[in-house]
């Protein structure tokens, strides 16, 4: 069985009746699993997991736009995450028994879908996107929905699918294959925003810091604080550990304290597992050492054995 991960960014984390129904709406898709759904009322935004094969997948995101072209309209949208569309970003992740070039297939089929059901533009990135000038979400997504119209209207910023203006309540959205992403946020015990914004510069790869980081800093403003947040795109080169660390020298220098990390959304266990290798200084600790691992690879040992076929 070949397991797919999508992992859709919504330009909605207030109205929670908008998300759930959003959420409902691939519920209903048989073979698509919901695995996790989070909100975030300062970004505005809402992120969902989900896992399949690439038929229901597919099915699934159609009935995600459904929901949410209906539900969301961007020109009475504010929040603290950059946005161009109403569903913002659809990468796919190939897991297990699954190819990148199978995801890139995927993403673009779906874009096309997506493009021709809903009148709506489709910009590819990542690994999905031949066009060497639009790999990077961020640059894709500069300008935001507001400036989406004068953007698409400069030569070499049409879409690959779909009209080559907004939708003029849903925007554009950006769909794409990559591989597995660690959302990753630190929040400073301060309501100094160029606190933030200059520790998000000192590590973020595009001013001079790590090479798969990206991070902007934000306000939490029903918390009174600033967060640094970012998206670790390669978790085995630069492992988690490293850049709370980082964050939490440059916050130092700043007079000021990390109050907390998160995770939005799922991990993938290795990151956690190298996590604690050099937190707690474990000698020759590996994932076999984890119960469930070893639970999961007992009971598949055992599927196995009733599998199979006894000689008699």
């Amino acid at each position: 069985m070949a397991i797919i991960e999508c992992v859709p960014n919504v330009s909605e984390g207030r109205r929670l009746d908008v998300v759930a129904g959003i959420v409902e709406a691939v519920r209903r898709v048989p073979g698509a699993r919901v695995l996790d759904h989070s909100s975030d009322a300062n970004h505005n935004r809402s992120v969902i997991t989900m896992a399949g094969e690439a038929v229901p997948l597919r099915a699934a995101v159609l009935a995600l736009f459904d929901a949410a072209i209906g539900a969301i309209d961007l020109r009475a949208h504010a929040g603290e995450h950059p946005r161009l569309g109403a569903v913002d970003v659809v990468p796919f992740v190939p897991i297990e028994g699954v190819t990148m070039e199978a995801c890139v297939a995927l993403a673009r089929e779906t874009a096309m879908a997506v493009a021709e059901r809903f009148n709506l533009p489709v910009y590819l990135y990542e690994d999905a996107s031949a066009n060497p000038l639009r790999k990077n979400l961020e640059d894709i997504r500069r300008g935001e929905f507001e400036g989406l119209a004068a953007k698409m209207a400069r030569e070499g910023w049409q879409p690959d699918y779909g009209p080559a203006t907004p939708h003029p309540s849903a925007g554009a959205t950006v769909m794409g294959a990559r591989m597995p992403l660690i959302a990753y946020n630190i929040n400073l015990a301060t309501d100094r925003i160029e606190v933030a914004r200059k520790i998000a510069a000192a590590v973020r790869f595009s001013s001079g810091g790590f090479r798969f980081v990206k991070a902007m800093g934000v306000t939490l403003a029903d918390r009174g604080i600033v967060q640094v947040s970012m998206n670790l795109t390669n978790y085995e080169k630069t492992p988690i550990h490293r850049v709370f660390e980082a964050v939490k020298r440059e916050a130092e220098r700043h007079g000021v304290a990390v109050l907390e990390s998160e995770i939005v959304g799922l991990v993938p266990s290795a990151a956690l597992v190298a996590t604690a290798e050099s937190s707690l200084q474990l000698a020759d600790f590996g994932p076999d050492q984890i119960l469930e691992t070893r639970l999961r690879q007992s009971e598949g040992e055992v599927d196995k054995l009733k599998g199979g076929k006894v000689e008699q």
